[in-house]
């Protein structure tokens, strides 16, 4: 059977790159996305991670991985001769889009994490990336029975959650005219002059996730009348979502999907 057309061109078709212009002067560079101030309030959306149902696994992903090293399960990993293997740790972690892993994995909070292991859901002073939860991982490795969140990209689930909410906040809700900002990071080229930017319908924002030339979720998405703004840097574990407040508490207090305010970071 033939295979069915991308439906992103004519759904979000790109725009020229100076739409973004906006968000520079209000964030500066945007390499790793666009990071916006509140506007006037601001929450952090957190990525999903996941624990097996039969619970804690002693064995760390890289003793896991050294393990197969030995028995030759697996090959070395080896760049202008340098062995990578001997001079880095598999964490665990992954850079990109993510779901649910399937059966026998359940959602694992980050305030669960936290209240289990004595560490902050995110360390004062910091964002919400590799750097959380240092107890819960062996010597920087996280255990076999955990998948931690990903970076640069929300989760499937998340996301789509995320978009009801803004539909459903937003005054115009699937109709709200969006933008979407992909960096050249998650496109694999640098190019500041022809930046990846597309517009369309919130409502047809679910495709943005499944059809795009990336391996992310956009890195901003931001309503046209700039009433809204999330940003999800290439190199951290969560998306901030700059808005008005009443989209602000629904969020944070949405069982579905886990937010939290960060002062530092507002």
């Amino acid at each position: 059977m033939p295979e069915e057309p991308n439906p992103m061109p004519g759904l979000w078709p790109l725009v020229p790159s100076g739409a973004t212009h906006w968000l520079l002067e209000l964030c500066g560079e945007g390499l790793t996305g666009f990071m916006p101030p509140a506007m006037p309030d601001a929450v952090w959306v957190l990525n999903a991670m996941h624990e097996h149902e039969q619970g804690p696994h002693e064995a760390s992903y890289d003793e896991y991985h050294h393990a197969r090293l030995a028995d030759g399960s697996t090959q070395p990993h080896t760049v202008g001769g340098i062995d990578l293997d001997a001079v880095s740790i598999a964490t665990g972690g992954g850079l990109g889009r993510a779901r649910h892993p399937g059966p026998g994995w359940r959602r694992l909070r980050w305030a669960e994490l936290a209240r289990r292991t004595g560490d902050p859901i995110v360390p004062d002073g910091l964002m919400p990336s590799y750097c959380c939860f240092p107890s819960a991982k062996k010597e920087g490795s996280w255990p076999l029975s955990m998948i931690p969140p990903t970076e640069g990209s929300l989760d499937r689930e998340t996301w789509s959650w995320l978009i009801a909410t803004l539909t459903q906040y937003s005054p115009a809700g699937p109709d709200t005219r969006c933008l979407a900002y992909y960096s050249p990071l998650t496109l694999g080229a640098i190019d500041f002059d022809n930046l990846h930017v597309r517009a369309g319908r919130l409502g047809d924002a679910e495709i943005l996730y499944d059809h795009s030339e990336a391996d992310f979720s956009p890195s901003n998405l931001w309503a046209d009348d700039r009433s809204w703004v999330l940003c999800t840097d290439y190199d951290l574990w969560a998306t901030k979502v700059a808005g008005p407040p009443v989209l602000i508490n629904a969020l944070l207090d949405d069982s579905e999907i886990e937010a939290v305010r960060l002062p530092w970071a507002h």
